[in-house]
């Protein structure tokens, strides 16, 4: 199949328009199509190969070719990629993919401490949180922190909200996550009731969306109902945990029936942080507001004077629990860093040596004082 030199014609890839394809990725993939390669975009990765829906359909591609060192630019579901045409070769390789607009990337659970790359050109980061089970506001905290980081629009669905009859009740526990969600929709949803799915289904409609959540939050049902057919596995959650087996277990890219892209994801056990500060940041807004009314530029906001975040936490205008998962993502991203970064690990050295420096000398000045 032939290419124009500067982009790829209308017809040929007007099959790839329901999973995203633009004018922007066009111009982007020019270069490629003067090479006589097909554009696709990926639908599955598995064992160094993937699924992609191209103008040819889906075929499945060798991915040897775009398998680097570093873990978070291996090609990853929601990639654009320019892979061999038809008649090249047994198996077909992927040769490239284009620049991502957006990655959702989090922190291994290996001591390694590398990053992984879960889904590329994401507009949505639709973040499930099951009523079935008590709030857990620290990790709702830590996939906003991830979700802003990668660049996608947050949007908090909290599920089964046939669950919560009571609508005082479920505006109460609406109004809990709003509190650690600042900027970002919070949504409660029901598959069985309908309650929230036609926001829902407008939010998904609206680009690319990927679901994230625990197992049994409720992410495969909710797909299903996107999709109006039961494509996802789904497996009752225990009653005593909310927790459920794994009913999705790679990620997967689906078009919507009504427009939009969906990426399913397996249920995240572990929500590390990845270089994630500046999404630390948008996630504790009113705490970052605070911190710049400080007196002191540096504050630690643990005793010093002037301090405009423990005035806050003082008079009740901020809760002493936001303050303490602020400092915990900070210090959990901050140590990520340092073991990849050697000025970040000499800086945290230097501050820790102060800091002992300060605390020997007004311990020697006490000493001082009691004689």
């Amino acid at each position: 199949m032939s290419f124009s030199t500067t982009t790829t014609t209308t017809s040929s890839t007007s099959s790839l328009d329901a999973y995203g394809w633009d004018d922007a990725w066009a111009a982007e993939f020019a270069p490629y199509a003067a090479q006589g390669l097909l554009p696709g975009r990926v639908v599955r990765v598995d064992r160094g190969q993937c699924d992609l829906v191209t103008p040819e359909g889906l075929v499945r591609a060798d991915t040897a070719f775009v398998t680097p060192h570093d873990p978070l630019r291996v090609i990853c579901t929601g990639d654009w990629a320019a892979v061999d045409p038809v008649g090249v070769g047994d198996p077909r390789y992927v040769r490239a993919y284009l620049p991502r607009r957006t990655a959702f990337a989090r922190s291994t659970s290996s001591k390694r401490s590398e990053g992984q790359i879960l889904a590329a050109n994401v507009d949505h980061a639709i973040i499930t949180v099951s009523l079935a089970v008590e709030l857990d506001l620290g990790r709702i905290e830590r996939f906003l922190a991830l979700a802003w980081e990668s660049g996608a629009q947050p949007l908090v669905v909290l599920s089964k909200a046939d669950l919560v009859p009571d609508p005082v009740g479920l505006s109460y526990l609406v109004e809990d996550v709003e509190t650690v969600a600042p900027g970002v929709q919070v949504l409660p949803v029901s598959s069985h009731t309908g309650e929230g799915l036609d926001v829902f289904r407008a939010v998904a409609g609206g680009g690319t969306s990927v679901l994230l959540g625990v197992s049994g939050a409720g992410k495969s049902t909710l797909a299903n109902t996107l999709l109006g057919v039961d494509v996802m596995d789904v497996r009752a959650a225990r009653d005593v945990d909310g927790k459920g087996r794994h009913t999705t277990t790679t990620r997967n890219l689906l078009a919507l029936p009504g427009g939009g892209v969906l990426i399913d994801t397996p249920g995240l056990r572990g929500v590390g942080l990845w270089d994630a500060e500046a999404g630390v940041g948008q996630v504790f807004a009113e705490i970052e507001d605070l911190a710049a009314q400080c007196r002191f530029h540096d504050c630690a906001h643990e005793s010093e004077p002037g301090c405009a975040v423990l005035a806050a936490i003082t008079d009740g205008t901020l809760p002493e629990r936001r303050l303490d998962s602020y400092r915990k993502l900070l210090r959990e991203n901050q140590r990520l860093v340092a073991k990849t970064d050697a000025r970040v690990r000499a800086e945290i050295l230097k501050d820790w040596k102060r800091k002992g420096a300060e605390g020997r000398a007004a311990l020697a000045a006490k000493r001082g004082r009691a004689r």
